[in-house]
């Protein structure tokens, strides 16, 4: 059976029960275009969070990247120094 014959026989199936729901006078929201709707807000909304995340995870990097530039400038100051006084140290 095709992928459009499976989509089409869901379909039908979630008219049905919506109908069934509907008829018992449960509620008249289950149907195929409000479920669409669901999905696609659904779908936005983990895009959103997806969004986020990425834009978290830049930063982090960020942080991280300037973090380590500030290390190795520290590491190297810090390098001149001991050569300064491992200098002093041999003259006097």
């Amino acid at each position: 059976m095709s992928t459009r014959k499976w989509q089409e026989k869901a379909l039908s199936g979630i008219d049905a029960l919506g109908y069934q729901l509907d008829d018992w006078g449960i509620t008249s929201k289950v149907n195929r275009h409000n479920i669409a709707a669901y999905l696609m807000l659904r779908q936005i909304w983990l895009q959103g969070q997806w969004d986020s995340l990425q834009a978290k995870m830049a930063r982090r990097r960020l942080q991280l990247e300037r973090t380590r530039q500030r290390l190795e400038t520290r590491q190297d100051g810090l390098g001149r120094v001991a050569r300064r006084i491992r200098k002093c140290r041999q003259t006097h």
